[in-house]
């Protein structure tokens, strides 16, 4: 019988996205927290053997997960189904598996390893877009293009800078995930209700070796620090803190690919098109920006996948509620696929960009009437010219530029003013005011600088790792 198949897993998401969260990852996670807790205890002095640790971690990789499928339909609980299906493998130490700890130990903390891997994944397709736009933005830094406020024409930029506005956004979102990296911390051995209880009867009332233990499981699992207090699970704030990051992300992708389906809608810049790709099943001419548009669907995905975790953990109860588990399920690890998905479609988007000078220079002509018109009149009141006249003069051939435009026909404004006797300006001045150049500010000195100043430093900490592979699989 056919299925229902995620589309994250078959179509979108990478496979070392889809490994990161897969169930054999996932409980085999779980197994290296039971080792861990038992070889802190043992080292602590707890009355486990040498044979009973070795039994545990020969059998790691034994993962009977069918045995523990069929457990879990008769118990209804899927860690206690685990400890059985592993105890039935690493039958020597089945008797100390999972000692004094509660379910959140293995679920909670295998949450934040996989978090940590995924977000370290993340990082690098992230480290990869800026370092494509960082080279994009210098490359078209000096190329004019015409600026749009309101979507309307507006005082020109040039194509590098816009491209920096991206650019800087993304590595803010670079910052922010390597601040939630640096604070991401292990649940640790907690206990049943975050007191510890369980594990204070095991030593005998010997606090510090219980905050020991504490330590040295995070250690052994490759974290410094647990948190500092926790009800039976970690806090779900942790949850809201990782879509965020995520939804941060595919933010700035949504705004990026808007801009470029904007630009692609008058034929500024393309998509990368592949050679047998049909843009239509009914306009075989289409060449849809199908790469944006996917990005900014799945990045609506993710922007409003953070209400799961908010929700989540403001219904938390006291020091837990079951309501959480089946919701984590979902939204957590899809926001994560879907993230992985939006930088892969990032890189062949942004590397793969074409450019039309020749249709960015027509537009600018096309405009360039109307934000000369200060600098026209500037020049002519400097030479003796009546600002106000001069000023009507200008209005008067604009209203017959705007109705060229909306009537399709050719009307060179510029050329107009410059036969109509009107203006003292010598030809030397009206080859300035047609220079596109002089329009855009400091647009290429402020691309300079933030890549200089910023980004070749943020860039810097990351030299040594080579940009990640960014395969469409559809």
């Amino acid at each position: 019988m056919a299925l229902y198949q995620n589309p994250l897993e078959t179509r979108y998401a990478s496979q070392e996205m889809l490994e990161i969260f897969s169930e054999e990852t996932k409980f085999l996670t779980w197994r290296d927290c039971w080792i861990a807790l038992a070889e802190a205890e043992k080292e602590l002095g707890l009355p486990i053997t040498e044979e009973q640790i070795e039994d545990l971690k020969k059998n790691r990789d034994n993962l009977n997960l069918e045995r523990a499928r069929a457990i879990e339909k008769e118990i209804h609980h899927d860690v206690m189904s685990h400890i059985r299906a592993y105890g039935e493998v690493a039958t020597k130490a089945a008797g100390i598996i999972h000692l004094g700890a509660t379910s959140c130990f293995v679920t909670d903390n295998t949450d934040v390893i996989l978090w940590k891997r995924a977000l370290l994944l993340i990082r690098k397709r992230l480290v990869s877009v800026i370092r494509t736009l960082r080279n994009k933005a210098w490359e078209y830094r000096h190329l004019p293009v015409l600026g749009y406020t309101h979507l309307q024409p507006a005082q020109p930029t040039t194509l590098g800078k816009r491209i920096s506005l991206w650019l800087y956004d993304f590595a803010l979102d670079l910052e922010d995930l390597e601040y939630r990296l640096d604070h991401l911390m292990l649940r640790g051995a907690k206990g049943t209700t975050g007191t510890q209880a369980s594990f204070m009867e095991l030593f005998e009332g010997d606090r510090e070796k219980v905050r020991e233990l504490d330590r040295l499981v995070a250690k052994k699992l490759g974290f410094e620090k647990v948190v500092p207090v926790s009800g039976q699970t970690l806090t779900r704030k942790i949850d809201v803190w990782v879509l965020e990051v995520l939804s941060h992300i595919a933010q700035t992708a949504h705004r990026a690919s808007n801009d470029i389906r904007l630009m692609q809608h008058s034929w500024q810049v393309e998509e990368p098109f592949d050679k047998k790709q049909v843009g239509s099943s009914a306009m075989p001419y289409k060449r849809n920006p199908i790469l944006a548009e996917r990005i900014t669907a799945l990045a609506r995905y993710v922007i409003n996948n953070v209400q799961n975790a908010a929700y989540t953990y403001a219904n938390q109860f006291l020091e837990r509620t079951l309501d959480d588990s089946a919701n984590r399920r979902l939204s957590i690890a899809e926001g994560f696929l879907a993230t992985d998905a939006i930088l892969i479609l990032c890189q062949k988007l942004f590397s793969g960009m074409q450019v039309y000078p020749e249709v960015i220079h027509r537009i600018m002509m096309q405009n360039l009437p109307f934000y000369a018109t200060e600098n026209i009149l500037m020049e002519a009141v400097k030479r003796g010219g009546n600002r106000q006249h001069l000023h009507e003069v200008i209005r008067e051939y604009a209203m017959k530029q705007v109705a060229a435009v909306r009537e399709g026909r050719d009307f060179d404004m510029l050329q107009a003013l410059r036969e109509s006797q009107e203006f003292n300006l010598p030809d030397e001045v009206w080859e300035k005011i047609s220079d596109l150049s002089q329009y855009v500010g400091r647009a290429p000195w402020q691309v300079e600088e933030l890549l200089a100043e910023y980004i070749d430093p943020l860039l810097e900490k990351y030299q040594t790792e080579s940009d990640i592979q960014a395969d469409i699989r559809v």
